[in-house]
């Protein structure tokens, strides 16, 4: 039987003949009821297709679960990989995910804060394209955990992230290994932790190696066209300029796409006369011709990692208030070096 108006928990109660209390109880699974007493409540329910009012649950328990995801560019795979193990987690663990992709938009992001807090949502994991998180657009008290951003003016941030500063360092090391003498950097000129520490890494292995830091050679993008377009461009413009160097550390993959391609365009071959390491290790790396040396990202430990933390405070287990997990990096060596 399935009846077009749905059945409220006190008909359940009168059809089974206990009380709307052990209704609740069989429903949340939460306290003590027999299992007779189940089997009758649970045939009323499937004979009545009985649905849950989730919206007014949450306003009694004050809990929705729900959880938002904030993501600058869905269409980045670095991003949508994680973003998909993070709804697995959820969606394992009982779950409804609303993802927001913000186009790396401020306002849109502040806008994404509101709306998420209005649902309702339990928790939120930000992987923002921004320094600071608005937290100043929730009113509630939500719990955050961030992934591979730090944010800039809050000390007590709960984050994920990879070895960023190592990362830069072994691209570095690698091309250095290989016989570079004139490395160039290809990074963004927004001054978000990542960036920051993939050029201290940078700069930490020529001092190590004694090579000069050469500002000429670290070249900072301004992020308003795609990280491939900008890239080829920019390495198209110093070889007009007639500036040398035998080795690039692109501070991603698509990046480091972008100056093979520059370089093949040109006449120069890869890797005889110019090495490139990438970053990420994502699938446009491993299937270009000659396939990309970089550092990989274990995107799926990263997720992980933010998900159990941002589920842990949910539950209200105790963890360290200023919680930073640092997830390694590998190289991955290929055609470009």
């Amino acid at each position: 039987m399935n009846n077009n108006k749905n059945i409220s928990m006190k008909e359940i109660a009168e059809l089974s003949g206990v009380s709307v209390a052990t209704v609740s109880r069989v429903i949340n699974n939460n306290g003590r009821f027999s299992e007779d007493t189940r089997k009758k409540v649970m045939d009323i329910i499937k004979e009545y297709d009985y649905t849950i009012n989730m919206a007014a649950k949450s306003l009694r328990v004050s809990t929705s679960k729900t959880i938002g995801i904030i993501v600058p560019d869905i269409n980045n795979e670095f991003f949508s990989e994680i973003v998909l193990e993070i709804e697995k987690f959820f969606f394992t663990n009982g779950y409804s995910v609303f993802i927001c992709n913000t186009s790396q938009d401020d306002m849109k992001e502040r806008e994404y804060f509101r709306s998420l807090d209005s649902k309702l949502v339990d928790g939120i994991i930000c992987i923002s394209g921004r320094e600071d998180i608005p937290v100043d657009s929730i009113k509630r008290k939500i719990p955050i955990v961030c992934i591979d951003r730090k944010p800039k003016y809050d000390s007590s941030a709960i984050y994920v992230e990879s070895d960023h500063y190592l990362g830069g360092f072994m691209a570095t090391e690698e091309l250095i290994k290989k016989g570079c003498k004139h490395i160039l950097i290809l990074t963004k000129s927004k001054s978000l932790s990542v960036n920051k520490q993939r050029l201290d890494g940078y700069t930490d292995a020529l001092k190590k190696h004694n090579h000069p830091i050469d500002d000429k050679l670290i070249v900072k993008l301004s992020g308003n066209r795609s990280n491939f377009e900008e890239s080829r461009d920019a390495i198209n413009y110093l070889l007009k300029k007639g500036i040398a160097f035998d080795g690039i550390f692109a501070s991603n993959d698509w990046r480091a796409y972008g100056a093979l391609v520059a370089l093949n365009q040109n006449q120069i071959p890869v890797p005889e006369k110019v090495k490139i390491v990438g970053f990420d290790g994502i699938s446009v790396s491993k299937y270009c011709y000659p396939a990309i040396t970089t550092i990989y990202q274990d995107k799926k430990n990263l997720a992980l990692e933010a998900a159990d933390l941002l589920l842990s405070l949910i539950e209200g287990k105790n963890i360290n208030s200023s919680q930073h997990i640092v997830i390694p990096v590998s190289l991955i060596e290929r055609g470009t070096t």
